[in-house]
């Protein structure tokens, strides 16, 4: 039997007999600056040890002269000039392993749902790797049966595809992601709460997700109220999960609530390590890290996928305020969240005639692309003539075309209804579309005389 002292002289003899470290210099606002610390490069990971001798993670964000600009990934509070700052490693990391599955962690990799620790087993990868080359990016695979009829037919989302949602607050947008961790046909869930509000957290969890959504998910949380270096790396660890499990050869769903709190995270750590402002106070680092992160998203040859839903805060209903605008370029399509069907009791409150899905019309059958444009067509005329007809200004048999979208109109909007505890099928929600379209408006007897 080999004696457990056997390789004892080699291992002492690999132990650092010292720690290089370096010297706080002064702090101010969210940013920490340092001298003496050699060998660190943008990236790298150092632990500040403050005045009651805990230490902090922090990240190096930029160079001032001879100085290096750190921002903690907990409050400054306790740095002070003369604390040591030690260097831990030249770039950002994260194990991962199955385990994940079903549980609740922060940006940092750490469980924070009372379960237990995590195993530390796992594959050591790079937080920022490299989106996959172009050329071994795949085709976008089959539909992806989400249990939304309204997205299921009129938006699909299929393997591999990036769809971002566009809505403001309180629209319904958490609820929607609820259902569709819960209904949706992937092996495995990945949720990043960027941002979120403390309180609705555990709410989503509770309420949107649900336990049989949990089961199959792993949820990345970083509140609004930490610190914008937790808020960005959330996202960053979530992307990183799910290319895990991609690489494992497992059908993947990111979703990300929301990318415009990342984008705001960024332009923090922007300003705070000295880059000049730009369009709407957004440094120009948040439109060179927003393809970075979304790209690493899709298809890839010879694995799984990792089909994306990003939501995106819109001010105002302006779909053209910056953040928007460039997730729009990235992205597959959209699908927009309207408060005015929302104020209706309209849920899941998507407005049809504003979505957009790029895999249409290559993933559905001509009989099913003829539905679809048939009931957008009816669905769009009503609109165009909902105000008239409103306030009774619109007379029947004026225009046979405005008749028809009348007709169609009341059971294709019951159509687009869906409770959030109900579930339905690709087939089922296409069915349901055939039976409605499939009704012969009725003559008007007036008109029936008249010929």
């Amino acid at each position: 039997m080999e004696s457990p002292f056997t390789n004892a002289a080699e291992n002492i003899s690999n132990l650092k007999n010292a720690a290089l470290f370096g010297k706080v210099t002064g702090v101010s606002g969210l940013v920490v600056s340092c001298e003496g610390l050699h060998d660190t490069t943008i990236g790298s990971r150092c632990l500040v040890e403050n005045r009651h001798k805990k230490p902090l993670q922090a990240e190096v964000i930029g160079y001032q002269g001879d100085k290096i600009l750190l921002m903690p990934f907990a409050p400054v509070e306790g740095i002070g000039p003369g604390c040591a700052v030690y260097l831990i490693s030249g770039k950002a990391t994260i194990k991962v392993n199955d385990g994940f599955i079903g549980r609740i962690i922060n940006a940092l990799g750490e469980p924070i749902d009372n379960k237990g620790p995590l195993s530390v087993e796992g594959e050591i990868r790079d937080l920022k790797a490299v989106p996959p080359a172009p050329s071994t990016r795949l085709p976008i695979g089959d539909k992806l049966d989400v249990g939304v009829r309204a997205l299921n037919t009129f938006t699909p989302l299929c393997q591999g595809q990036r769809m971002g949602v566009f809505s403001g607050s309180g629209v319904g947008k958490s609820t929607l992601m609820g259902m569709i961790a819960k209904y949706a046909q992937a092996e495995v869930n990945v949720i990043a709460l960027v941002g979120e509000r403390g309180r609705e957290v555990m709410e989503f969890i509770r309420n949107s997700l649900g336990e049989e959504g949990l089961r199959k998910s792993i949820v990345i949380v970083a509140t609004g109220d930490e610190p914008p270096l937790m808020r960005r790396q959330a996202a960053y660890t979530a992307m990183t999960v799910a290319e895990h499990f991609r690489d494992c050869g497992l059908q993947v769903l990111m979703m990300m609530d929301s990318v415009t709190r990342f984008a705001m995270a960024q332009r923090e750590i922007g300003l705070s390590a000295g880059e000049p402002p730009t369009t709407r106070g957004y440094t120009p680092s948040v439109f060179s890290e927003l393809p970075r992160l979304l790209e690493r998203a899709g298809t890839c040859a010879g694995k799984g996928a990792i089909t994306g839903l990003f939501t995106v805060l819109v001010e105002g209903s302006d779909m053209d305020e910056p953040v928007a605008d460039a997730v729009r370029g990235i992205l597959d399509g959209h699908i927009v969240l309207e408060r005015e069907l929302a104020e209706r009791g309209h849920f899941p409150s998507i407005n049809i005639l504003k979505s957009v899905s790029r895999a249409v019309p290559d993933c559905n059958s001509d009989e099913e692309t003829s539905l679809i444009n048939k009931a957008r067509s009816f669905y769009a005329t009503y609109d165009n003539m909902a105000e008239l007809i409103r306030l009774g200004a619109y007379k029947k048999g004026s225009d046979t075309e405005v008749d028809t979208a009348i007709f169609y109109h009341s059971p294709i909007e019951k159509f687009l209804k869906q409770a959030p505890n109900e579930s339905a099928t690709l087939d089922e929600g296409f069915s349901s579309l055939g039976v409605i379209l499939g009704k012969a408006v009725p003559e008007d007897p007036k008109l029936a005389e008249e010929k």
